[in-house]
């Protein structure tokens, strides 16, 4: 019977490939994983393009082994592990464990003589060898039984394969070895005598031996010197290569048999390294596994009474609405489904619309039996992206009341890095375990339909899982924000931020129809303009949009100096870098530059907010996102209001548009230098304090300590160029950067970098400060005690680790920027409405809180708001706050 093949893994190898493979990847908690993801990949591609029937993974044990017994230079060239590859074998071999492959290592030899060794006696029993491995020396092992396959080049060499491309036989191989050496393992073969000449040795004479016995058959006098000098040399290097076949360990072949792999293991080990993809796929419990879960679907009255009876009892439940739209300003309600207890969960059909639908409950009836334990503020509530159900119910006339719980929140301050915060992720995350995803019942892409349409069978399953994973993740958050020390920023600022943010995306902001629909054909004819300058600067026309047809433009026709290629090396790169440095020297990059920024703004601003006009309030609803950013600010989008540009005349027309209700006034409250005076809080540098202190101009005063000059003399050039370095050292501004900055050469960026620490020394020592405690806690905090964790700040990349420095600096201030300008909010909210005030803040842009004022209380609210956020923190100099009040954005900015 014809045996199967046994695959042997050369462990050792395929980790230092991986390692090599993938760079600069780690978790959350700045633990490498690059070279566990990469053995991972390599090894589920053996798994599934091989297809084993039996297999194993062999390792390098500790220690020396009998080779450094023979020869002690053996492999001395070799530096030590590095650390942040040593740390990650462990993680290696557990999850060779979790595919529940056998893993084998033995004391004073290498993996390739136990390959050797087993490789040996299975091929006695009849079976076929793959050795899996990249290491050349595995070739002495070829054999018609013994086959080497490198995964990393998808390279398959058999006996044929060897023989045809080297001409001598497998075995010969170690005398090619011991004439050639191994500079990597510091085996010295002969000196001058490389692979190919040794090959050709082999072939002529059979073997090292025989080649020593006539030397005088060599016609070449330094060859033949080399190996009379070094005869032993080759010899000893020659034993140094063979592999040994003859390990005494002790192991079964039919224990190599390939199993299932224990996806509960895998589950655990992926999630701990934050293998998204991986962990989904070997996530444990399944999304079909529902047998441990009860849920159920209300239809009656009486059955919908009981469970908020058993709400009531519970006191803390998770709730989840099923809706027509992602947008909570226009959808409607189809269901409710809540989750008071782990595995537990109830769907409340209300509005599924299909042929012979399940006669559901009334909407308007479940509203009115829901709406007190809902709005009875000694019930708490814990959902996932809370804001959106509370929004849609309070436009239901829901007032939702009681302490908050959000799941997405959470999740997000204890790894503000990661890029998303969904359930699924959440899940996966904290309770190994695969939802059932929306796509998976409602469809994707042009397929889809609304939720409305779905069976209520599919639908009661997917919402009430969604209700008790929910349920069970604040289980398993709310310990974990206590125990990482978040609890206060998440009770105190995230939270109470929800409910502002909710009253401000459900009051949005009007904007003023008439003058968009007039700015967007402004906007037209001057891009036709353009158009016609471009086309006559360029001697023809063109399609401007196409970065491959403008760079041919550019650099072939009008042989302007070329900068760089596309980010796929297949034409010239048109970015914004590449035509910046080029509009110096011609006219057309400029124009082209001019030309982008304005189709950009039109098509973004003045076309798309006229489509995004509720057509109930007339006004616009952006959504704040509270997940997204790494450092806390808060982003906006649907539409993006915060990316408006300040400074352009455009920016500030699109401002104009932006207006209150009929005879209201704007009233715009911009921090001033907020994150300069948070650097002189954390810095305290006794000349940035005395300038805040005395309410000296900053930059002006920059300026004047860098150009020493006295500050009368200062031109208003050198306070931008001042403006520029103030704000650039926050960010770790390199003196290269900041030259193609200021338009100046490297060495007077530097003077000027120099001229600033020499002045502002206690700047220097925040920086240094702050880079060396982010080393030894591998992460950075705000004054509100918000956390970024920096992985990569200790890493040996150049590159990588000064970014992660220049975060280690920038992240607390603008941490502490975001968290007080967040706290300012809370409290202007709490002051509003305690006061009975019918002021609402509208916007909130980085720095600034736009709000929609009645005439008769500008005089009580600027006083008041200025009181708030001057008042937010006790810092070490002064806040201040600029006010202004316009009939649009534009005059009160």
């Amino acid at each position: 019977m014809k045996k199967e093949a046994i695959y042997l893994v050369d462990g050792s190898s395929y980790i230092y490939r991986a390692y090599h493979a993938i760079r600069h990847l780690s978790n959350s908690k700045g633990l490498p994983t690059n070279a566990s993801f990469g053995f991972t990949r390599m090894f589920l591609k053996l798994l599934e393009d091989r297809q084993p029937s039996y297999l194993a993974v062999i390792f390098d044990a500790k220690g020396p082994t009998f080779r450094h017994e023979i020869y002690k230079a053996y492999k001395a060239n070799r530096p030590p592990m590095p650390e942040d590859l040593s740390v990650q074998i462990p993680y290696i071999k557990q999850i060779v464990r979790g595919f529940n492959v056998p893993s084998l290592e033995f004391d004073h030899y290498e993996a390739d003589d136990i390959i050797g060794t087993i490789a040996e006696n299975a091929i006695h029993q009849g079976y076929k060898m793959v050795i899996v491995t990249g290491d050349k020396d595995f070739k002495q092992l070829i054999s018609h039984s013994a086959s080497l396959w490198d995964p990393m080049k998808d390279r398959f060499v058999d006996y044929e394969r060897f023989k045809e491309e080297h001409s001598i036989e497998p075995q010969q191989w170690i005398d090619v070895l011991g004439l050639s050496g191994d500079a990597s393992d510091n085996i010295p073969g002969v000196p001058g005598i490389g692979e190919k000449t040794a090959i050709k040795l082999v072939k002529e004479f059979g073997t090292l031996d025989r080649l020593l016995e006539n030397l005088d058959q060599i016609p070449q006098n330094k060859m033949r010197e080399n190996l009379v000098v070094h005869a032993d040399q080759a010899r000893l290097s020659r034993k140094l290569v063979t592999i040994d076949t003859n390990v005494p360990i002790s192991y079964d072949l039919k224990e190599f048999r390939v199993i299932p792999p224990d996806s509960q293991k895998l589950g655990t080990i992926f999630r701990e390294l934050e293998f998204r993809h991986l962990q989904s796929r070997f996530g444990g419990t399944l999304q079909q596994d529902l047998s441990r879960k009860s849920y159920r679907s209300i239809f009656s009255i009486v059955a919908l009474k009981a469970l908020i009876e058993d709400l009531n009892k519970a006191g803390t439940f998770a709730l989840d609405l099923e809706t027509t739209s992602s947008v909570p300003m226009t959808a409607e309600i189809v269901g409710f489904s809540f989750s008071c207890r782990s595995h537990e969960a109830a769907y409340i059909p209300c509005a599924h619309s299909y042929p012979d639908v399940p006669t559901q409950l009334e909407l308007d009836c479940v509203l009115s039996l829901l709406k007190p334990l809902l709005e009875d503020p000694n019930y708490s509530k814990v959902g996932q992206n809370i804001k959106y159900d509370t929004i849609i119910l309070q436009r239901y006339g829901i007032a939702v009341e009681g302490t908050m719980f959000d799941t997405m929140i959470a999740s997000y301050l204890l790894n503000p890095s990661a890029r998303v915060h969904s359930l699924d992720v959440i899940a996966r995350e904290y309770l190994n375990h695969k939802i059932i995803t929306y796509e998976e019942v409602a469809g994707r892409g042009k397929s889809a339909f609304r939720f409305d349409q779905v069976p209520i069978e599919n639908a009661s399953t997917y919402s009430c899982e969604d209700a008790d994973i929910t349920f069970m993740a604040f289980q398993v958050l709310g310990p974990k924000l206590k125990q990482e020390g978040f609890e206060s920023l998440f009770n105190d600022v995230e939270m109470p931020l929800v409910r502002v943010l909710i009253d401000m995306e459900m009051t949005g902001i009007r904007v003023d129809t008439d003058r968009l629909i007039a700015l967007s054909k402004e906007f037209e004819q001057q891009l036709h303009l353009l158009e016609d300058q471009i086309f006559s600067v360029a001697g023809e026309t063109f399609n401007i949009s196409s970065h491959q047809q403008l760079g041919k433009i550019l650099f072939e026709k009008l042989n302007l100096p070329y900068q760089k290629k596309t980010k796929k090396k297949t034409g010239y790169s048109t970015d914004l870098e590449v035509l910046t440095i080029l509009s110096k020297v011609h006219e057309l990059p400029a124009l082209v530059l001019r030309y982008r920024s304005l189709a950009k703004l039109k098509s973004t601003y003045t076309d798309a907010l006229l489509g995004l006009i509720h057509p109930d309030t007339g006004r616009i609803h952006t959504s704040y996102n509270q997940t997204v950013t790494a450092t806390g600010r808060l982003s906006s989008s649907d539409p993006n209001l915060q990316n408006i540009p300040i400074r352009s005349e455009e920016g500030r027309k699109i401002r104009e548009s932006f207006v209150p209700r009929r005879g209201w006034k704007i009233v715009s409250a911009d921090y001033s230098q907020i994150e300069l005076r948070i650097l002189a809080h954390y810095s305290e540098d006794p000349i940035l304090i005395k300038a805040f202190e005395e309410d000296e101009d900053i930059h002006t005063r920059t300026a004047s300590e860098i150009f020493q000059l006295f500050p009368e003399l200062i031109t208003p050039d050198m306070r931008r160029q001042a403006k520029v370095i103030n704000f650039g050292i926050i960010y770790g501004m390199s003196p290269f950067r900041l030259s193609k900055e200021l338009g100046i050469s490297t060495a007077t960026a530097r003077k000027y970098i120099d001229n600033y620490f020499r002045q502002y020394t206690g700047v220097k020592e925040y920086i240094d400060r702050a880079i060396d405690k982010a080393r030894e806690a591998g992460k950075v905090t705000t004054l509100l005690n918000r956390h970024r964790y920096l992985p990569d700040i200790c890493s040996k990349n150049r590159i990588v680790r000064e970014a992660a420095e220049r975060t280690a600096v920038n992240t607390p201030i603008q941490g502490t920027a975001a968290d007080l300008i967040k706290v300012a909010m809370i409290r202007l909210h709490d002051a509003i409405q305690n006061q009975g005030l019918q002021t609402k803040i509208v916007l909130q842009v980085h720095d600034e809180l736009v709000f929609e004022v009645p005439p008769w209380e500008i005089t009580k609210i600027k006083p008041l708001v200025r009181r708030i956020m001057e008042g937010v923190y006790p810092l070490k100099v002064p806040i201040k706050v600029d006010i202004n009040t316009g009939d649009n954005w534009a005059e009160a900015h």
